[in-house]
Protein backbone atom coordinates (compact mmCIF):
# COMPACT_ATOMS: atom_id res chain seq x y z
CA UNK A 1 0.00 0.00 0.00
CA UNK A 2 1.02 3.40 -0.90
CA UNK A 3 1.33 6.48 1.14
CA UNK A 4 -1.04 9.64 0.62
CA UNK A 5 -0.31 13.12 2.25
CA UNK A 6 -3.24 15.15 2.81
CA UNK A 7 -0.58 17.68 3.02
CA UNK A 8 1.18 17.37 -0.74
CA UNK A 9 -2.32 15.61 -2.35
CA UNK A 10 -4.83 18.34 -0.82
CA UNK A 11 -5.48 19.69 -4.76
CA UNK A 12 -6.40 16.04 -5.59
CA UNK A 13 -9.48 16.76 -2.49
CA UNK A 14 -10.47 20.05 -3.91
CA UNK A 15 -10.50 18.53 -7.55
CA UNK A 16 -12.57 16.35 -6.74
CA UNK A 17 -14.61 18.25 -4.65
CA UNK A 18 -15.18 20.57 -7.67
CA UNK A 19 -15.94 17.94 -10.02
CA UNK A 20 -18.61 16.15 -8.14
CA UNK A 21 -20.16 19.08 -7.29
CA UNK A 22 -20.49 20.02 -10.53
CA UNK A 23 -21.81 16.01 -11.40
CA UNK A 24 -24.83 16.61 -8.88
CA UNK A 25 -25.21 19.48 -10.37
CA UNK A 26 -26.69 17.75 -13.32
CA UNK A 27 -30.71 17.45 -13.00
CA UNK A 28 -32.03 14.56 -14.23
CA UNK A 29 -35.66 14.91 -13.97
CA UNK A 30 -35.80 18.11 -14.91
CA UNK A 31 -33.74 17.20 -18.18
CA UNK A 32 -36.24 14.44 -18.52
CA UNK A 33 -39.46 16.46 -18.12
CA UNK A 34 -38.09 19.56 -20.42
CA UNK A 35 -37.67 16.40 -23.10
CA UNK A 36 -41.64 16.30 -22.31
CA UNK A 37 -42.14 19.89 -23.09
CA UNK A 38 -42.72 20.36 -19.67
CA UNK A 39 -40.89 21.98 -16.39
CA UNK A 40 -40.87 19.86 -13.16
CA UNK A 41 -40.64 22.58 -11.19
CA UNK A 42 -43.71 24.43 -12.26
CA UNK A 43 -45.78 21.24 -11.68
CA UNK A 44 -47.05 18.94 -8.90
CA UNK A 45 -45.05 20.03 -5.61
CA UNK A 46 -42.41 21.67 -7.71
CA UNK A 47 -39.75 19.68 -6.78
CA UNK A 48 -37.65 17.96 -9.56
CA UNK A 49 -36.97 14.51 -7.75
CA UNK A 50 -38.17 11.02 -8.23
CA UNK A 51 -41.75 11.32 -6.37
CA UNK A 52 -42.49 14.51 -8.09
CA UNK A 53 -42.01 13.06 -11.44
CA UNK A 54 -43.71 9.58 -10.25
CA UNK A 55 -46.83 11.72 -9.63
CA UNK A 56 -46.57 13.46 -12.77
CA UNK A 57 -45.29 11.24 -15.24
CA UNK A 58 -46.01 8.07 -14.58
CA UNK A 59 -44.16 4.84 -11.95
CA UNK A 60 -41.72 4.23 -15.64
CA UNK A 61 -40.89 7.87 -15.46
CA UNK A 62 -40.21 7.99 -11.75
CA UNK A 63 -38.07 4.88 -11.86
CA UNK A 64 -35.91 6.05 -14.94
CA UNK A 65 -35.27 9.27 -12.80
CA UNK A 66 -34.29 7.27 -9.34
CA UNK A 67 -31.80 5.09 -11.05
CA UNK A 68 -30.38 8.23 -12.98
CA UNK A 69 -30.06 10.01 -9.98
CA UNK A 70 -28.73 7.21 -8.09
CA UNK A 71 -25.87 6.85 -10.48
CA UNK A 72 -24.98 10.24 -10.17
CA UNK A 73 -24.54 10.13 -6.62
CA UNK A 74 -22.98 6.67 -7.07
CA UNK A 75 -20.48 6.71 -10.02
CA UNK A 76 -18.20 9.41 -8.34
CA UNK A 77 -17.77 7.26 -5.10
CA UNK A 78 -17.31 4.31 -7.16
CA UNK A 79 -14.50 5.83 -9.21
CA UNK A 80 -12.89 7.44 -6.02
CA UNK A 81 -12.37 4.16 -4.38
CA UNK A 82 -11.01 2.31 -7.12
CA UNK A 83 -8.58 4.98 -7.96
CA UNK A 84 -7.34 5.52 -3.93
CA UNK A 85 -8.00 1.97 -3.12
CA UNK A 86 -4.67 0.94 -2.71
CA UNK A 87 -3.35 3.89 -0.63
CA UNK A 88 -3.55 5.02 2.96
CA UNK A 89 -3.36 7.85 4.97
CA UNK A 90 0.73 8.51 5.94
CA UNK A 91 1.38 6.80 9.25
CA UNK A 92 -2.07 4.60 9.46
CA UNK A 93 -3.66 1.82 8.09
CA UNK A 94 -6.65 3.79 6.79
CA UNK A 95 -7.55 3.11 3.39
CA UNK A 96 -7.96 6.24 1.38
CA UNK A 97 -10.47 4.55 -0.88
CA UNK A 98 -13.05 4.54 2.09
CA UNK A 99 -12.78 8.29 3.10
CA UNK A 100 -12.64 9.86 -0.77
CA UNK A 101 -16.11 7.67 -1.72
CA UNK A 102 -17.83 9.62 0.78
CA UNK A 103 -16.17 13.16 0.27
CA UNK A 104 -17.13 12.32 -3.34
CA UNK A 105 -20.64 11.39 -2.40
CA UNK A 106 -21.14 14.48 -0.21
CA UNK A 107 -20.27 16.62 -2.75
CA UNK A 108 -22.28 15.07 -5.83
CA UNK A 109 -25.56 15.41 -3.35
CA UNK A 110 -24.71 19.06 -2.17
CA UNK A 111 -24.52 19.71 -5.81
CA UNK A 112 -27.66 17.92 -6.13
CA UNK A 113 -29.67 19.30 -3.28
CA UNK A 114 -27.88 23.03 -3.91
CA UNK A 115 -27.00 23.30 -7.80
CA UNK A 116 -25.51 26.50 -9.00
CA UNK A 117 -27.09 25.98 -12.23
CA UNK A 118 -31.02 26.13 -10.81
CA UNK A 119 -30.21 29.02 -8.65
CA UNK A 120 -29.44 26.25 -5.43
CA UNK A 121 -32.69 25.44 -5.33
CA UNK A 122 -32.59 21.74 -6.46
CA UNK A 123 -33.69 17.95 -5.20
CA UNK A 124 -33.87 16.44 -2.37
CA UNK A 125 -31.06 14.25 -2.74
CA UNK A 126 -33.08 11.00 -1.73
CA UNK A 127 -32.21 9.20 -4.73
CA UNK A 128 -28.72 10.47 -4.96
CA UNK A 129 -27.65 9.09 -1.25
CA UNK A 130 -29.53 6.24 -1.84
CA UNK A 131 -27.40 5.59 -5.31
CA UNK A 132 -24.00 6.64 -2.71
CA UNK A 133 -24.26 3.86 0.03
CA UNK A 134 -25.29 1.56 -3.17
CA UNK A 135 -22.26 1.62 -4.86
CA UNK A 136 -20.38 2.89 -1.56
CA UNK A 137 -21.65 -0.56 0.41
CA UNK A 138 -20.85 -2.76 -3.06
CA UNK A 139 -16.93 -1.26 -2.23
CA UNK A 140 -17.19 -4.06 0.38
CA UNK A 141 -18.22 -6.87 -1.33
CA UNK A 142 -19.58 -7.66 -4.56
CA UNK A 143 -23.17 -9.32 -2.46
CA UNK A 144 -23.90 -5.78 -1.35
CA UNK A 145 -25.53 -5.01 -4.84
CA UNK A 146 -27.93 -7.30 -4.78
CA UNK A 147 -28.50 -6.70 -0.51
CA UNK A 148 -29.22 -2.83 -0.77
CA UNK A 149 -31.57 -3.75 -3.86
CA UNK A 150 -33.60 -5.98 -1.67
CA UNK A 151 -33.69 -3.06 1.19
CA UNK A 152 -34.87 -1.02 -1.93
CA UNK A 153 -37.39 -3.20 -2.61
CA UNK A 154 -38.22 -3.14 1.20
CA UNK A 155 -38.58 0.08 1.32
CA UNK A 156 -40.93 0.74 -1.97
CA UNK A 157 -42.99 -1.88 -0.29
CA UNK A 158 -43.30 0.21 2.79
CA UNK A 159 -44.41 3.15 0.72
CA UNK A 160 -46.75 0.86 -0.90
CA UNK A 161 -48.79 0.43 2.40
CA UNK A 162 -47.85 3.40 4.68
CA UNK A 163 -47.99 5.70 1.38
CA UNK A 164 -45.36 7.81 3.60
CA UNK A 165 -42.80 8.46 0.70
CA UNK A 166 -40.71 10.92 2.93
CA UNK A 167 -40.19 8.86 5.49
CA UNK A 168 -39.71 5.68 3.90
CA UNK A 169 -36.93 7.19 1.63
CA UNK A 170 -35.36 8.60 5.00
CA UNK A 171 -35.29 5.74 7.05
CA UNK A 172 -33.68 3.82 4.06
CA UNK A 173 -30.99 7.02 4.47
CA UNK A 174 -30.77 6.18 7.87
CA UNK A 175 -30.57 2.61 7.75
CA UNK A 176 -27.41 2.23 4.94
CA UNK A 177 -26.16 5.09 6.80
CA UNK A 178 -26.06 2.28 10.19
CA UNK A 179 -25.19 -0.28 8.02
CA UNK A 180 -21.73 1.81 6.64
CA UNK A 181 -20.75 3.10 9.81
CA UNK A 182 -20.91 -0.36 11.57
CA UNK A 183 -19.12 -1.92 9.09
CA UNK A 184 -16.20 0.56 9.38
CA UNK A 185 -16.32 0.49 12.48
CA UNK A 186 -15.96 -3.83 12.31
CA UNK A 187 -12.61 -3.25 10.06
CA UNK A 188 -10.91 -0.08 12.11
CA UNK A 189 -12.52 -1.04 15.26
CA UNK A 190 -9.08 -2.02 16.88
CA UNK A 191 -7.32 1.60 16.05
CA UNK A 192 -7.65 4.41 18.33
CA UNK A 193 -9.50 7.65 17.67
CA UNK A 194 -7.99 9.18 14.83
CA UNK A 195 -8.71 12.44 12.67
CA UNK A 196 -9.16 10.91 9.36
CA UNK A 197 -11.87 7.77 10.85
CA UNK A 198 -13.69 10.94 12.46
CA UNK A 199 -13.97 13.17 9.38
CA UNK A 200 -15.39 9.74 7.60
CA UNK A 201 -17.98 9.41 10.45
CA UNK A 202 -18.82 12.92 10.54
CA UNK A 203 -19.43 12.98 5.80
CA UNK A 204 -21.64 10.19 6.77
CA UNK A 205 -23.65 12.19 9.62
CA UNK A 206 -23.94 15.50 7.62
CA UNK A 207 -25.22 13.35 4.51
CA UNK A 208 -28.11 12.31 6.32
CA UNK A 209 -28.09 15.87 7.98
CA UNK A 210 -28.91 17.33 4.14
CA UNK A 211 -31.50 14.91 3.24
CA UNK A 212 -33.43 15.45 6.05
CA UNK A 213 -32.69 19.11 6.00
CA UNK A 214 -34.03 19.12 2.50
CA UNK A 215 -37.26 17.24 4.16
CA UNK A 216 -38.08 19.61 6.84
CA UNK A 217 -41.57 20.71 5.49
CA UNK A 218 -42.61 17.18 4.56
CA UNK A 219 -41.67 16.30 7.98
CA UNK A 220 -43.44 19.32 9.76
CA UNK A 221 -46.36 18.41 7.99
CA UNK A 222 -46.10 14.47 9.00
CA UNK A 223 -46.11 15.46 12.59
CA UNK A 224 -48.86 17.77 11.67
CA UNK A 225 -50.66 14.86 10.44
CA UNK A 226 -50.84 16.96 6.88
CA UNK A 227 -48.69 14.88 4.82
CA UNK A 228 -49.67 14.47 1.43
CA UNK A 229 -49.98 10.82 0.91
CA UNK A 230 -47.83 8.92 -1.65
CA UNK A 231 -50.44 6.43 -3.21
CA UNK A 232 -48.72 4.17 -5.31
CA UNK A 233 -51.50 1.84 -5.47
CA UNK A 234 -52.92 5.33 -6.77
CA UNK A 235 -50.40 6.05 -9.31
CA UNK A 236 -50.42 2.50 -10.69
CA UNK A 237 -54.06 2.81 -11.34
CA UNK A 238 -53.67 5.63 -13.04
CA UNK A 239 -50.80 4.35 -15.69
CA UNK A 240 -53.55 1.37 -16.52
CA UNK A 241 -56.36 3.78 -17.07
CA UNK A 242 -54.21 5.86 -18.65
CA UNK A 243 -52.82 2.85 -21.48
CA UNK A 244 -56.45 1.91 -21.24
CA UNK A 245 -57.65 4.55 -22.67
CA UNK A 246 -54.90 4.77 -25.36
CA UNK A 247 -55.70 1.36 -26.95
CA UNK A 248 -59.43 2.11 -27.19
CA UNK A 249 -58.34 5.21 -29.40
CA UNK A 250 -56.64 2.77 -31.73
CA UNK A 251 -58.66 1.51 -34.40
Amino acid sequence: MKEFSIIQNWWQLLLVAIVCYFIGCFNFALTISRAKQRDITKIGSGNPGTMNMTREFGVKIGVITFFCDALKGGLPALVCFFVYRDYVFANTTICVGDFMRYFAGLFAIVGHIFPVTMKFKGGKGIASTLGLFWFGLSCENAWWILIVFAIFCLLVLYIYFTEWGAMGSLLGVSGLSVIQIVLFLLRYGEIAINAYLVCLYMMIFMINVLTWSAHKENLKRLFAGEEHRTSLKKLVRKKEKIDNEKKAEIP
